[in-house]
């Protein structure tokens, strides 16, 4: 009889820990809604952010946000929302809270996970004013009536709820210290790891899918198995500062190759980012070394 009841003891104890460990985030105290946001600077975080890379449709404009393409990975086949601001189909019912919570929490307004195929554990580096500033921009984004498909998930994947523990291991992604770091590296690892969300291709994975930090920048494979996105480590890429400035601005490699595939994409919104900002990236990347 003692060894049924502490079975069942053990039992409820482990739920109990399982759904504390996996609970979504509460929702913050809305003091984001008392930042002012700037739609012209918002519109930079916008385009650093990639945002319209994903969330436009298969071959549409970046700035119409209606959703639906796919993107394979080893967990399943994620399809990207309507996050227009349609009030019915997209997020146009949505206040300033409800935005940052999702971006920066990976958590619905409804309390539910969103999986990180949407890089969130990288956009919770965010900074207010950056956030603030991208929602006063995407306000001004055209509304889609699309509807928004469902994700093609194997059923060991479907509950969201172990998500939850996904985010205790991997969330925030955290970056190496860069030893001695002034203000021009600073500002390049936060547009690169905060809002370029680089490390999330770069960067391998572990067998959980979480950013491997211990391989910072390194190269991966590419989620659909197909490809591998390069090692772009200082010693590896032997590119000067400038040299990646002008890549995030024209395209064009040191030795006059050109981006293609979804770097080009990449390279469709760092090109409408500063010329002090690109440069502060390529300086933070010529100071990572394997």
């Amino acid at each position: 009889m003692r060894v049924f009841q502490s079975i069942i003891i053990l039992g409820v104890t482990g739920l109990a820990v399982f759904f504390w460990l996996t609970r979504p985030a509460p929702a913050p105290v809305p003091t984001i809604a008392q930042v002012q946001g700037n739609a012209v600077e918002g519109a930079e975080v916008f385009h650093m952010a990639g945002c319209g890379g994903c969330h436009r449709a298969v071959g549409g404009d970046p700035l119409v946000l209606s959703g639906g393409q796919r993107f394979a990975s080893p967990f399943g086949t994620f399809v990207a929302p309507n996050v227009s601001m349609d009030p019915d189909h997209g997020i146009g019912s949505w206040d300033i809270a409800d935005f940052d919570r999702a971006v920066r929490a990976g958590v619905s307004p409804q309390g539910r996970h969103y999986y990180p195929a949407f890089p969130y554990a990288s956009y919770a580096n965010m900074t207010d004013q950056d956030l603030a500033n991208l929602w006063a921009f995407w306000q001004t984004l055209p509304s889609s009536n699309a509807a928004s498909q469902d994700h093609d998930l194997p059923l060991l994947f479907a509950w969201r709820r172990p998500v939850g523990v996904w985010k205790t291991l991997y969330m925030p992604v955290t970056a190496p210290v860069v030893p001695g770091a002034d203000d021009v590296v600073t500002r390049g690892q936060y547009l690169t790891v905060a809002l370029g969300h680089c490390a999330e291709c770069h960067t391998p994975r572990t067998a959980l899918g979480g950013v491997d930090v211990n391989r910072w920048m390194q190269g991966a494979a590419t989620p659909d198995g197909k490809g591998k996105t390069p090692d772009i480590t200082s010693d590896t890429l032997g590119w000067t500062a400038q040299d990646i400035a002008e890549y995030l601005k024209s395209g064009f490699t040191p030795d006059y190759d050109m981006a293609g595939g979804k770097m080009a994409e990449v390279i469709e919104n760092t090109s409408k980012i500063s010329d002090a900002d690109r440069l502060a990236i390529g300086t933070y990347l010529t100071q990572i070394s394997r």
